[in-house]
């Protein structure tokens, strides 16, 4: 019997092209598993040992050992206690292994082993072809629409399978069986059944990978794409830079008579693709972005990451797109959030700005509002800038004296004492399930919302994500998992 299973171990190997260790490991579980039929033990844990050189196989029934009073499953677990008695030194998660009859092999005939025999092999086989084609690093895949599961789409990449999601479809797009279509590889799961290559065709690297494989220009490093923004199905934005003088990057990518550019369009079923100048300055970027608009000025948030884009009244509906598209794409690609305003509104904002600098210079620092115009009209825009820029620029001011200049100077350092200490206060009194929260780590946020009023859990769940991302400057996706996150124990309720 010993050498059967030799000889149908080389026979498996060679036929299915694994390894032999894969099919022995097989065998060993077909074996265990039929020991569990015959005994009727199906809960129980069952280990088979083949030796690969005699073809002799031994089985042992094992136990996992577990804290005392804390046993679950008779069959297959022991408590501590129990398990020391045998052997002092098992701590818990040993495992104790006792010699049990062995199956015959001649019986085992039946097929649910031949089939985890045949299960294993196929895994190993796919392993092996997955395993080959990662060492490929092929990220656009190309492959023929095999079937449609449940709305998605599972593609046939040569000998390998693949699935491409309803929700990584262009939106619109209507796949049929037998069709040709190219996707990103965006993950691998692994599933029990085996892993499965997950493809997106709705992703900003398929819109890349695309340009990639129409311009030989990039993979020769001649030229790059900084960065990429889409909505998918309707429009796209893409970055990019030339390594080389020589070389226009817009004109490189849209090809001769639009050529390059229409093939990516037409893979992205008719997805228009603006083509983007990247620059390493970020108002420059933000400009280039919003093309086809005209920018007239920009005004930069340093601190919330924001820019105030100003155009003219005839360009404003040419800048922020239809639905606000083209200003979703610019602040997407760029990293920056963008507030399109005409000059008029841009005006009435800078008037707005500098009446409520008037008032926290007249009342932080007891000035009459013609002083707090003229700091104003210099530039100070912060107590701090008062309490601390250096006093020679403060001298500079035309009507501004030294002992003017330092009185100011320490009005504003009391101010900004005055205005910490009750800026502690007012987290000092926030409450502790508050702090608690998921997101809430940061001691900035927690002070922000307590400046803002916002000081217990239940008030923290009645904002909105608007209302939270004014207050702390977040993101919109961080701002609604914290809501959420403080409207749980309502839920719970």
């Amino acid at each position: 019997m010993s050498r059967e299973i030799l000889l149908l171990v080389d026979a498996l190997a060679s036929e299915k092209s694994v390894s032999k260790d894969v099919v022995f490991t097989a065998l060993e579980l077909a074996l265990a598993s039929a020991t569990k039929k015959k005994f009727n033990q199906d809960d129980v844990d069952i280990r088979v040992e083949i030796d690969r050189h005699t073809g002799q196989y031994h089985t042992f029934r094992r136990w996992t050992v577990v804290e005392d009073d804390m046993l679950e499953f008779d069959d297959k677990e022991i408590e501590l206690a129990e398990a020391r008695e045998r052997d002092p030194s098992l701590e818990v998660g040993a495992v104790i292994e006792e010699p049990m009859e062995a199956v015959e092999f001649g019986r085992i005939g039946a097929q649910a082993a031949k089939q985890v025999i045949l299960q294993k092999i196929r895994d190993a086989e796919r392993e092996q072809l997955l395993s080959e084609f990662l060492q490929r690093r092929e990220h656009l895949v190309s492959g023929t629409v095999k079937r449609i599961e449940r709305g998605n789409a599972i593609i046939e990449c040569g000998k390998l399978e693949a699935v491409l999601p309803r929700e990584q479809m262009i939106p619109k797009e209507n796949l049929r069986v037998g069709d040709r279509v190219k996707a990103y590889l965006m993950r691998i799961d692994r599933l029990g059944r085996g892993p499965q290559l997950v493809l997106s065709r709705t992703s900003r690297e398929f819109l890349i990978k695309l340009f990639e494989l129409e311009v030989p220009e990039i993979e020769e490093g001649l030229l790059e794409i900084k960065e990429a923004a889409r909505d998918p199905g309707l429009r796209a934005k893409i970055a990019v830079k030339a390594n080389d003088p020589r070389i226009d990057p817009q004109g490189t990518c849209i090809g001769m008579r639009g050529s390059r550019v229409q093939s990516v369009t037409q893979e992205l079923a008719g997805e228009r693709v603006d083509i983007v100048l990247w620059a390493p300055e970020p108002a420059q970027f933000v400009i280039n972005a919003l093309s086809p608009a005209e920018v007239n000025r920009i005004m930069i948030d340093e601190d919330n990451h924001a820019m105030d884009v100003v155009v003219d009244e005839e360009q404003l509906a040419l800048a922020i797109g239809r639905s606000g598209q083209n200003v979703r794409l610019a602040a997407e690609l760029t990293g920056w959030y963008l507030n399109i305003m005409t000059v008029t509104e841009a005006e009435e904002k800078h008037l707005e700005e500098d009446a409520a600098l008037r008032e926290t210079f007249m009342k932080h620092l007891g000035v009459d509002e013609a002083t707090a115009m003229t700091l104003v009209q210099e530039g100070f825009a912060t107590l701090e800038e008062v309490a601390y820029v250096p006093i020679a620029e403060m001298l500079e001011i035309e009507g501004f004296e030294e002992e003017q200049v330092n009185e100011l100077r320490s009005r504003a350092r009391d101010a900004l004492l005055t205005l910490a200490i009750a800026s502690e206060e007012k987290v000092e009194s926030v409450s502790d399930d508050l702090k608690g929260i998921e997101g809430l780590e940061d001691a900035d946020l927690v002070r922000k919302l307590a400046e803002n009023g916002v000081t217990t859990r239940d008030e923290l769940a009645d904002l909105a994500v608007d209302d939270l991302v004014d207050m702390t400057g977040m993101e919109a996706e961080a701002a609604r998992a914290i809501i959420m996150k403080a409207r749980e124990h309502w839920f719970a309720q």
